[in-house]
């Protein structure tokens, strides 16, 4: 695939394997380890792309990323211009809410923060949060879909957070494309359920078995009302509702959304995008269409570059 600025990207596209054996035999990508994520559960991923991999985060932990993310808000821990924080502006997304305060720093002691964490400028710098992104299931998770060779990098890893009567409407997506702006589309992200995630408080809605598609559109990111009518997303549409401290892996290609929070309680999770660890941002930046301006670098500084490495290979140099 070619962005729109001419340079090459590599396209990931969904896979599927035969069943072998259930969690808890041997790694074979990951040699000595035990097997977490089952067959039924890949594959259920590669049909579906999405799969609740339960609750793979020890309570222990659960409790301090719950603790942070709270610290985080009130300013008690502050990672300073290494982390975006963005408050929460509420209604509808659309271009304004997209770059409304995206930058670096505290904006102010509020539980009304809408993101925290964003490219170049994620939760990867906080170490209750690294600790949880580089559990071995995760490892496991990407030894499969890259190959225990290829070292593995994170693109993004944030706090999503609806607060409690409030929260932002965000549309049918995919993340991807030249609104990204890499080398390659990643293919996997785990969100880790700090709240339950309900209905009723503006659960994760996806399209099954839609990142079997591909890119729906160069561009990536909001789909146009033509292909979410195409796709006939009222009746196919699905509630992902999770239960505190569960994981979801899904697919970047999957077409998903989320609604407001009514309730008076937060919704919070953690999520975290993992990529080939050769991932590199677009030098030149795609132009994203139809707004005619380059794909921002976020938080990174160099055209370029490689995204930050989190796990290293696992298989000897020869």
């Amino acid at each position: 695939i070619y962005s729109s600025c001419g340079a090459l990207r590599l396209c990931g596209c969904a896979m599927k394997r035969p069943l072998e054996s259930d969690a808890g035999s041997s790694n074979k990508h990951l040699p000595g380890a035990q097997r977490c994520i089952s067959d039924s559960q890949w594959q259920a991923f590669f049909e579906q792309g999405f799969v609740n991999l339960g609750r793979v985060i020890p309570d222990e932990l659960l409790q301090r990323m719950d603790g942070r993310a709270v610290a985080l808000m009130k300013g008690e821990v502050d990672h300073g211009d290494k982390l975006m924080m963005q408050v929460d502006p509420g209604g509808a997304y659309n271009n304004s809410v997209a770059s409304c305060q995206q930058t670096a720093g505290h904006k102010g002691p509020t539980m009304k923060y809408r993101k925290i964490g964003e490219a170049g400028w994620g939760l990867e710098c906080d170490d209750v949060f690294r600790e949880t992104m580089t559990l071995p299931v995760f490892r496991e998770m990407c030894a499969e879909l890259h190959g225990a060779h290829t070292d593995i990098a994170v693109y993004r890893a944030m706090l999503f957070n609806k607060p409690a009567e409030g929260g932002t409407d965000l549309p049918w997506h995919q993340d991807g494309g030249d609104w990204w702006g890499l080398d390659r589309d990643p293919l996997v992200f785990v969100w880790t359920a700090i709240d339950a995630a309900t209905r009723q408080n503006g659960c994760v809605q996806v399209v099954p078995g839609s990142h079997r598609l591909g890119l729906l559109s160069r561009r990536g990111h909001t789909l146009s009302d033509q292909t979410v009518s195409r796709l006939e997303v009222d009746a196919r549409a699905v509630n992902v509702e999770v239960d505190r401290g569960e994981t979801v892996m899904m697919h970047n290609f999957l077409v998903h959304r989320s609604g407001l929070n009514p309730t008076d309680k937060p919704r919070r999770a953690f999520s975290v995008n993992y990529a080939d660890g050769r991932t590199c941002l677009l030098d030149p930046r795609p132009v994203v269409q139809p707004e005619g301006k380059s794909a921002s670098m976020h938080g990174f500084k160099i055209p370029g570059q490689r995204l930050p490495t989190i796990f290293k290979q696992q298989l000897p140099d020869f």
